[in-house]
């Protein structure tokens, strides 16, 4: 693994406005926020996407996330925020460490709309895709879990 942007901010040798520390997680402001007040929370340990974050550890992250989610609504008293974590380049993931982005939203703020997409998918796709969802699923809660 080359130098990851992330851990060098954990291990303290660059620079960050970090706001919020556990002994799992840390959160700080990204260098180009996409609106005031948008905090990425990162993982202590080194994952590349949150489907990479040990179930052990994920308690700690999502715990992160709401307290630092639930501070800056207190703060900034946003009329709306997204949680987003990207897994892969295709979903325009660019740091590979995990991080779920907090972004604080008011109307007509420079994220604009992410939702819904230009065209609809037929029905019968969905109905697929959500058997093949339950079956993987099924076979999942049937094995035993790593940690």
């Amino acid at each position: 693994m080359g130098s990851c942007p992330f851990c060098d901010i954990i291990n303290r040798t660059a620079p960050a406005r970090v706001v919020f520390e556990t002994e799992h997680a840390l959160a700080f402001f990204p260098l180009e926020p996409a609106t005031p007040g948008h905090t990425m929370v990162v993982t202590k340990e080194h994952h590349e996407t949150f489907l990479d974050v040990p179930d052990s550890l994920i308690p700690a992250l999502w715990q992160a996330v709401t307290d630092v989610g639930r501070a800056l609504k207190h703060v900034l008293q946003p009329e709306g925020m997204n949680v987003i974590s990207s897994a892969g380049e295709a979903a325009t993931q660019t740091v590979f460490h995990v991080h779920v982005h907090l972004v604080p939203r008011w109307q007509g703020d420079a994220m604009g709309a992410i939702w819904p997409p230009k065209k609809p998918t037929p029905a019968s796709t969905l109905e697929r895709i959500a058997d093949a969802i339950r079956a993987y699923l099924k076979t999942q809660s049937e094995e035993p879990r790593p940690e």
